[in-house]
């Protein structure tokens, strides 16, 4: 495994490097055991299922997107000499994707020349433009609630203290001088900290995706749907995040681009 400060790695030679399709967006670089995929970026705002599409699939809910074949970047991972898995299971209980790990950076240069290589894990953070709650059994009486998406809310049914996006340290402060009960002000704190910006922390695996049948008897590869690199566990996925992630928007998808981070 490569180390996690991939600033210090140099982006390896291409010389040698053969292309695998038509387009000349998928290098196979057998001389340093790497495939290098020439995306564009898509999304830099919203809520993710996909880190990499397969072009004109799932570019609304994608950070890039590759002018390619997922089979194609299959077969590469396959000659490298990757295993792949399975992907996410639900039935007859919840198996997370399974397969080898796979270390996925970006590189781009930006409009001065400058070259720059992170981690895609640098790219991705935990969606902060939602609804949190944290448990608290009575709201106290002297905290009085307001209307509004940026004020605290309290569920009386579920006994939790709720809260939208990210709070700052002065709505903090705020909330916390309304009361001095401990239980509540451990609310909070527990708010305030759900809603920081996180790193995604998961690995990516490959999962391999799988074949349909059409009714005419041919076979499909399923990632070709927009399934190549997804941050919400799909059961078609090429490769997935090694943890369980909702592909549900009525559950609330857990990941958004880093916006500040991205081209």
């Amino acid at each position: 495994m490569e180390p996690k400060d991939a600033r210090s790695i140099p982006v390896p030679d291409m010389s040698d490097a053969i292309s695998l399709n038509p387009e000349e967006t998928v290098l196979f670089d057998k001389m340093n055991g790497k495939l290098v995929l020439k995306t564009k970026v898509c999304l830099r705002e919203g809520l993710l299922e996909m880190f990499l599409c397969p072009k004109q699939t799932k570019e609304h809910e994608s950070i890039l997107t590759i002018d390619s074949k997922a089979q194609v970047i299959h077969a590469g991972l396959l000659a490298l000499g990757a295993k792949p898995g399975h992907p996410v299971k639900y039935k007859p209980e919840f198996q997370p994707p399974q397969g080898q790990q796979i270390e996925i950076y970006v590189s781009w240069t930006d409009e001065k020349g400058k070259k720059h290589r992170e981690r895609a894990q640098q790219w991705i953070r935990h969606a902060t433009q939602r609804y949190f709650n944290t448990p608290l059994q009575s709201l106290p009486s002297e905290v009085k609630l307001v209307s509004g998406d940026k004020e605290l809310k309290y569920d009386y049914a579920s006994g939790v203290l709720i809260f939208f996006g990210r709070m700052t340290p002065d709505e903090k402060k705020g909330f916390l001088s309304r009361s001095q009960n401990a239980e509540y002000q451990k609310a909070v704190e527990a708010l305030f900290q759900l809603g920081q910006l996180r790193e995604l922390e998961a690995s990516f695996v490959f999962a391999g995706s799988g074949f349909s049948k059409l009714s005419d008897g041919r076979e499909v590869y399923q990632a070709e749907g927009g399934s190549l690199i997804c941050v919400a566990n799909f059961g078609d996925a090429l490769l997935d995040i090694n943890m369980a992630s909702t592909a549900s928007n009525d559950s609330g998808l857990l990941f958004e681009p880093w916006t500040e981070r991205i081209p």
